[in-house]
Order: structure tokens, then sequence, then C-alpha cells
């Protein structure tokens, strides 16, 4: 009887997008890592603060996120914060394409995680920037579901 090793779930997400944009719609999209990308990704050491998401002659890109080096990588370790390329079909590409040059909308990766068959996924979603009084209603509508929630919890 063979017991597989059960490793942690890794669930990083970028928790001021969906504070600073409004998302319109997601995509999921497979990553281009090296080895010891994948491996820092699986230990959890990854963060999507300050990254944001571009095209370049067909193809996607993520910009500025940060993997840290792999302790035991070696002198072929890789760079923390360079450009990676994301994985999306013709038409996925097109539609990113078309919603990015828009006005007011940006690409921004909203979560990474390991999926089942343990390739690394970047959710990524088309935003358009919130003004500031949309922020102070997200404020309030967080600090009323804290409140009915201790309200229920005694």
């Amino acid at each position: 009887m063979t017991q597989k090793l059960k490793l942690k779930e890794v669930n990083i997400k970028n928790r001021r997008a969906t504070f600073d944009y409004a998302i319109e719609e997601t995509f999921t999209a497979g990553l281009v890592l090296t080895g010891t990308e994948i491996k820092s990704i699986r230990l959890g050491k990854a963060s999507l603060v300050d990254t944001f998401c571009y095209i370049h002659n067909g193809e996607v890109w993520v910009k500025n996120m940060y993997i840290a080096e792999y302790f035991y990588g070696t002198y072929n370790n890789h760079t923390e914060r360079r450009d990676r390329k994301l994985l999306l079909n013709r038409k996925e590409i097109l539609k990113l394409e078309k919603n990015g040059k828009e006005h007011g909308y940006t690409i921004v990766p909203l979560r990474l995680f390991i999926n089942d068959r343990g390739l690394a996924k970047l959710v990524i979603g088309v935003a358009r920037g919130k003004k500031e009084y949309d922020k102070r209603q997200s404020i309030k509508e967080r600090e009323d579901k804290r409140n009915l929630a201790r309200l229920f919890q005694k």
C-alpha cells in the first residue's frame, strides 16, 4: 500500500488587484517556467504584488512577478523578477489584445495556483481601474460584512 505525499495547497492571490480594479473577464493561462521556478512555487515562495501582463508580438507576458530563488539551486538558478511567457490559445490572446487596448483597461494577474496535474496556472483578468469613490464603497461593504459576521458569531 503506497501513500502519496500531500503537498500543501498553493494558492497565491493578488488581493490588491480586486481592490484597485473592477474585473471584467478572467482567463486561466499556463506559465513557461524553469525547473527551479516551479520548485519555488510549490514551496509557496512567490508573489503577485505590482505584477501586470502585456502583449508583445502576439504573445502574452507577465512582468514583475516575484518567484524567490530556489534554496538548493546551483549556478543555474533563475532570476527572481524576469518576464515570463503565458500560454493561451490564439482566440484568447486576440480577445485580450482587443480588450486591453481600450482606454482605462489593463490585464492583471489575480491568482497563481498548482492544478491537480501539478502544473502552474495563472488566472488573469481584464480589469478597469476603480475611482476613489468606488474604493470607499468596497471598504464600506467589507466592513459591513465583518460587522454582520461579528453579530451572528455571538
